[in-house]
Formats: structure tokens, sequence, C-alpha cells
């Protein structure tokens, strides 16, 4: 039976949520605290398997409790459960920055309290993560799924340096689960470079904007979000608008977005970023983060069959490795990479005037 604690101020939220969550049989709902102050002390006596947590709450709101929770020697994790709203997403990215694995929106453009979008979201995302404890530290590699990965391994291919005299002129990079916590990281390493930077994170249409500015706030660069017709110059780092699907095509000093459509229930896709930058662009790079499921790896393989860099983050360091796992697995990874090696990686490409290609693909 998996344990959970409920955290939100409206009586009539605590009862709503354990009824939903409760529904199955496999969830069990062990509290329910009114603040972030009770959340605190609940999550260390109750020791629950994951927790829910409201934003704003009296006495201490659900960021600040967060954040006291992931100072646990061994932390639960916690899923905000949010408001749909602007000043909610912008919230709710702080809560994910301090420590928060994943999100549920409790309203949506329909009603301010949607139930049966909490009902559709929220069970599966709490099985999901009950057990897997937040990473506070990055971990010592292991082997992937029986292959001997190092943190900057290239994957076992033989790279050649001399097959291109020129740089990158785009860099898309794929983000799911963890994003918040992993593209600051990356971009701030990184710093700016002259090469235009497109970011598929999976997330709805609200949480974009806010995203975007996040990133803009924490590392100083030129971050926005971008929709159909927005134009994405050398040295900006474009967040592509949640909740549908977009593509890149070749302008006059660099890419331009468009709208496009994709199968799937996972948006922006990565496939559908990928495959537009691998015909858009003469030297792009790609790049797979922290994510859950397979997304990327069929995009990666259109950079694979051209001979074209697919970096992907160490699985053993992402919150969740499904996503670089699966590029590995299929054979399109050509490196294999912390973060900071990956920023390395990307800003001495983009700065100079040649990449690492793959010099055979099977």
């Amino acid at each position: 039976m998996i344990k959970v604690l409920v955290v939100d101020d409206l009586g009539f939220m605590r009862i709503a949520l354990r009824q939903i969550i409760e529904a199955e049989g496999d969830l069990t709902v062990v509290g329910q605290a009114r603040n972030g102050v009770e959340a605190v002390e609940m999550a260390e006596t109750l020791k629950p398997d994951v927790i829910t947590m409201d934003i704003e709450m009296p006495e201490m709101d659900g960021i600040e409790a967060t954040k006291r929770i992931m100072g646990f020697a061994n932390p639960p994790p916690i899923v905000m459960v949010s408001s749909h709203t602007q000043e909610g997403a912008e919230s709710t990215i702080r809560a994910l920055r301090g420590g928060a694995v994943d999100f549920v929106s409790k309203s949506s453009s329909f009603t301010q309290n949607d139930l049966g979008q909490i009902n559709k979201e929220l069970r599966p995302k709490l099985r999901q993560w009950a057990g897997q404890r937040p990473r506070r530290q990055l971990p010592t590699p292991v082997p992937v799924k029986g292959k001997a990965l190092e943190p900057t391994q290239d994957n076992g291919r033989t790279l050649d340096t001399a097959r291109t005299g020129e740089g990158a002129d785009l860099i898309v990079i794929g983000v799911s689960t963890g994003g918040p916590q992993t593209l600051p990281r990356l971009l701030m390493a990184m710093g700016p470079v002259p090469v235009p930077i497109v970011i598929a994170q999976h997330m709805p249409e609200f949480f974009t904007r806010s995203m975007a500015e996040f990133l803009g706030q924490e590392t100083g660069l030129n971050v926005f979000e971008a929709a159909s017709g927005v134009q994405v110059g050398p040295g900006a780092v474009a967040v592509l608008k949640g909740g549908r699907d977009w593509m890149v095509a070749p302008k006059a000093d660099g890419f331009v977005v468009r709208g496009a459509s994709a199968p799937g229930t996972v948006h922006p896709s990565v496939d559908t970023l990928f495959r537009s930058a691998a015909l858009a662009a003469r030297r792009p790079i790609a790049v797979i983060l922290t994510g859950m499921g397979d997304d990327g790896t069929e995009g990666a393989s259109h950079f694979h069959r051209r001979g074209l860099p697919v970096l992907v983050q160490t699985p053993e360091t992402c919150v969740v490795g499904g996503m670089p796992s699966a590029a590995i697995e299929a054979g399109h990874a050509s490196h294999v990479l912390s973060i900071e090696a990956l920023a390395s990686r990307l800003s001495r490409w983009a700065k100079s005037n040649r990449i690492q290609t793959s010099a055979s693909v099977s």
C-alpha cells in the first residue's frame, strides 16, 4: 500500500483529494495537513511514500514547506497540486526548483477546481513517484541495462573531428520531468553561446511562459517562450510554448518556429522538434535530458542517420532517466555525459569552427 500525505488548506479539497487518491485501493491517505507547518511535522512523523502539496496556504506556503521537507535526510517525493493560472504557474516552477518532483493542475480553463482533471492525472503520478526519493547529490554512475557507460563516455563510437570544419548552427534540447532543476544548471554552465537554442520541455500551455522567465532570471541569458512565427537567432534561448507541438524552419540569421501536429500524449513533442531540426539545420546538435518515457528517441534517429551528434544526460544523474536511457538503448546516443560535461562540450562546439560527429553510423 502506498502511503500519501495530503496538504491543502481547504477542507473540501482535502476530502476530494482523499476520495480520488483512494479510489482504486492501492493508495491510502495517512495524513491531511492544513498548512505548511503541519505538512513539515507530518512528513517527519508519518514518513509517507509521497506527498501532494498545495501552494497558497496560511502560516507557511507550499514552496517553503517543500524546501524544508527537502532538507530531511531521506525526503519523500512531493507532487504539487497547483492553480492553472499565470500566478499558479510561477509558484509551481519555484516549487519544482525547490525540490518538488512533479505537479498536477487543480483547475482548468473550464473551472477553478477541475476534479475530473485531478482524477485523471494524480494517481498515476503518485504511483510513479512512490518510493523514488528525490536526488540530493549526483550518484556514482552504474551500468545502464547492461551497458557500462561512464559519465563522459562516447558510447563506443569512433568519433572523427576532422570530418567537418564547420561549427554547430543550432542546439535543440528535449526534457521532461526534472527540467526545472536541470535546465538552469546546463544553461548557466554553458554561458552565452553564438548559436540558437530551442527547448522542448513537456509542460501545459500556461507553464512554459513562467518557465522561460524563470530560466532568464536564473541564467541572465535571453530566454523567451516561442510559438508560431517567432524567430530564434544566435544567442537566443527559446522555450517552446506548452500544450502543443512545434517544428523549426530555416530563416535568415536563424530559425523560425512553426506549428506542427504530432501523435502522443506529451507536448511539446521532442521527436517533432528533432526531426525538423535535422532537416532545417546544416550542423545541429540534439540534447536529451531527464524525463519519463522515450520522447526524443525517434527524432534522434534522424540525427544518427546523418552522423550528427546526439548528446544525452547520464541516466543515473537524472530525476527520471527514461528519455536518455531510451536513446542509449536504441543506439542513437553519440555521447553520454554529466550536465557539467554536456555544458562544456556544447559551449566548446558552439564557439569553435568544428564539431565532433560519428565516423560510422550503424
